[in-house]
């Protein structure tokens, strides 16, 4: 007899997960760069910090999108359907709902609830902390035991890391 609805579904919850962890990983990586370098041009301006980080990560996800659809036609010789356009958005949006973790307390700086400098550093290790997540979701998709998985969670730190110090020392 066949699965019920439900698993199929699931299934396909799964799958586009699956996909979207990438823009996740991406959007992130390239949030962190930005919180940088708006710390950097804006360092009393939260909500600008803000409206940079997000701003960027709409405009790749458009660029993304745009890039993917091209790539698409041309590999399928077809041209796109509003369907095909529809998955594109959908799959590429996880680079900006990768920004919105790390612009909360950006935002919180911008009402006057916290301090800049607590949000600058607060924004940067949530971006971290996702970084650490995401690994956690790869090692589980692959079905890594517990030292693999660990490993996966070092390496998107280490890559966290690596990029906001390399953004740290080439803005100096």
């Amino acid at each position: 007899m066949d699965a019920p609805p439900l698993v199929d579904h699931a299934r396909a919850r799964a799958a586009g997960a699956h996909e979207r962890l990438p823009g996740f990983i991406y959007g992130t990586l390239v949030v962190l760069t930005m919180i940088v370098v708006g710390a950097k041009a804006y360092p009393d301006e939260p909500g600008v910090v803000a409206a940079l980080v997000v701003v960027t990560a709409a405009v790749l996800w458009l660029a993304h999108v745009y890039a993917h659809g091209v790539a698409l036609s041309v590999s399928e010789e077809k041209r796109l359907s509003l369907a095909d356009v529809r998955h594109l958005a959908r799959r590429e949006g996880s680079i900006v709902q990768a920004a919105l973790p790390p612009v909360a307390p950006l935002l919180l700086a911008a009402a006057g609830v916290i301090s800049t400098q607590v949000a600058l550093w607060a924004a940067i290790a949530v971006g971290l902390v996702v970084l650490g997540v995401l690994g956690v979701r790869f090692a589980r998709i692959r079905g890594f035991g517990t030292l693999r998985t660990c490993a996966a969670v070092a390496a998107n730190l280490a890559f966290g890391v690596l990029v906001v110090a390399l953004k740290l020392l080439l803005a100096h």
